[in-house]
């Protein structure tokens, strides 16, 4: 496509007139649910959770060192209650009803249609659980279905070898290295940039629905298939249209 210059340009988006804030509401799913944060309800659970780790190296990557006492944290907390960019969400596992991890919405810019999920910290109690992976699809299925949003990034480290791993594995794809990009807890940072843009949501989130699906789990509860072979599957099928995730 070119203009009336004749010079390359990229394709019209006709009828944009931007997307959706994100907003302070609890997203229902089958394993868990996201509540905006809140101290008095949330705060001392999730002090609980991390309190599990041995010691610090989930934090190894975030902005924030581990805090040191549950005064502490609860401080860090009530900062994140109060933030609107980043807006953050505190996981809650149906297993117990408790909070075991918290994850955000940042870099908000209706405008053009891109917001990044970040501060991403999941204790080990939600480490590595149906939970886990599907707080990341309520927030994705929000962001594309509810908000209207055109691009979902995921930004981290690009020595973070787990955080790399867990984008390709939610159906992220890989865009490049920013040299130099942060400075955090005194050290230099390469950050490494990937992105679900909406063209590839449809796909990306069959995948997650056949993974989230009981059919996909054994007698023991593990899962047949895993989320790359089920996006993988979404690719030979059309995915179904669904419905939005439940606002409270």
């Amino acid at each position: 496509m070119t203009d009336e210059h004749g010079l390359p340009v990229g394709p019209p988006v006709p009828g944009w007139t931007g997307a959706r804030p994100p907003q302070r509401q609890v997203l229902e799913g089958r394993f868990c649910r996201l509540e905006p944060v809140d101290v008095e309800r949330h705060g001392s659970a999730l002090w609980s959770a991390h309190s599990i780790a041995p010691d610090g190296r989930h934090w190894a990557y975030l902005f924030q060192e581990r805090p040191a006492t549950e005064a502490a944290f609860l401080e860090l907390f009530s900062r994140m209650a109060q933030s609107v960019d980043p807006l953050h969400w505190s996981v809650i596992d149906d297993r117990d009803g408790a909070a075991t991890g918290t994850l955000s919405l940042m870099r908000i810019d209706p405008a053009h249609g891109v917001i990044e999920v970040g501060n991403v910290n999941f204790s080990p109690a939600l480490q590595r659980t149906c939970a886990s992976t599907e707080a990341q699809y309520l927030l994705m299925r929000y962001v594309f279905e509810v908000l209207g949003y055109r691009r979902f990034e995921w930004k981290c480290d690009s020595l973070n070898a787990r955080s790399r791993a867990t984008a390709l594995r939610l159906g992220f794809s890989f865009e490049g290295i920013f040299r130099q990009a942060v400075i955090y807890k005194g050290r230099s940072r390469d950050t490494a940039w990937y992105s679900v843009v909406d063209g590839e949501w449809p796909q990306v989130r069959a995948g997650f629905e056949r993974w989230l699906s009981p059919d996909n789990m054994n007698a023991t509860g593990q899962r047949l298939r895993s989320l790359i072979e089920c996006r993988q599957d979404a690719r030979l099928t059309s995915g179904s249209a669904g419905q939005p995730p439940a606002a409270v």
